[in-house]
């Protein structure tokens, strides 16, 4: 059956995790639906530092 849109499927080998590459606390704001403020931006770096990079992931989908 022929889609009705034009869109591709995203390929797997182009998303990513925290835990496989960098990412700045300020995306990680961004991750949890919030525009990035200092005090979030704070707070996410201090996240990042207690718990490490895989921390995203329980943003991400």
């Amino acid at each position: 059956m022929e889609s009705e849109t034009n869109e591709q499927p995203t390929r797997s080998d182009r998303l990513f995790t925290g835990g496989e590459r960098p990412y700045d606390p300020e995306d990680l704001v961004m991750a949890t639906g919030h525009d990035p403020t200092p005090e979030r931006v704070e707070k996410a770096r201090k996240l990042i530092a207690e718990k490490g990079p895989a921390v995203i992931e329980r943003y991400l989908p």
